[in-house]
């Protein structure tokens, strides 16, 4: 019985063994930031990635909450398929939510992986797809929410007569002092508009506004011209 085993057995094909075992590990790139002016360093990120088998690491010493840093741009740049950018914290990546997915989507299109050592994330495994994922979601929702807030108040500020845009750089009562020595020819636009610090367009408008409506002028003007 075993001779017959023996005999019925056939060795692997040697080429279909030597492709089961080539199995690469990916590699890793990990990135390191800290702020301007913080008293912190890199080092303790460094050990960390060091530990985690980062066979690269980019430094950077810059804000996070800026989309062009150098070591980030190149680190993106020099990107390949397989690879896997790993940080210690998702805040080294960004302090921006939406930068924070832009730059996953830039890593994914270069069909590169993404790990975070503190908080547990890998994309390179359907949990952590599924993890990133959840946080677009919630980035998407906080937008919208925020979008209907801004739509809610604008629509409020309406239904009681305010109006958005920039503050009015002149009050009531020097637009009427302006409106006054122009009409009653005690000053020129030019000199109003140097002496208010207003282009002489804008004193044209407030003295046609007037002009339109004489009764806005009130006060002693008004009784002059009645």
């Amino acid at each position: 019985m075993w001779r017959n085993a023996v005999r019925t057995f056939h060795p692997p094909d040697t080429a279909v063994c030597e492709r089961a075992s080539v199995s690469h590990p990916p590699y890793l790139i990990g990135y390191a930031r800290i702020s301007k002016g913080d008293d912190q360093s890199n080092a303790a990120q460094r050990r960390a990635l060091d530990a985690a088998g980062c066979r690269r690491v980019f430094e950077e010493t810059a804000s996070g909450g800026r989309w062009d840093r150098p070591k980030l741009q190149e680190m993106i740049g020099q990107l390949r398929e397989g690879d896997v950018v790993v940080v210690w914290k998702l805040d080294r990546l960004s302090r921006s939510l939406k930068d924070l997915l832009h730059i996953m989507e830039r890593i994914e299109l270069a069909g590169a992986g993404f790990r975070s050592l503190t908080e547990a994330i890998d994309t390179t495994t359907a949990a952590g797809r599924m993890m990133m994922q959840m946080v677009g979601s919630f980035a998407e929702f906080e937008r919208a929410m925020i979008r209907e807030r801004t739509s809610a108040g604008l629509a409020q500020a309406r239904a009681e007569g305010r109006i958005g845009g920039r503050r009015r750089k002149l009050g009531e009562k020097q637009r009427r002092e302006i409106a006054e020595s122009v009409l009653s020819g005690r000053k020129s636009g030019a000199e109003m508009a140097r002496l208010y610090g207003v282009s002489e367009p804008t004193v044209s408008r407030i003295v046609a506004a007037f002009r339109q409506s004489p009764i806005a002028l009130g006060g002693p003007f008004h009784e002059q011209r009645t």
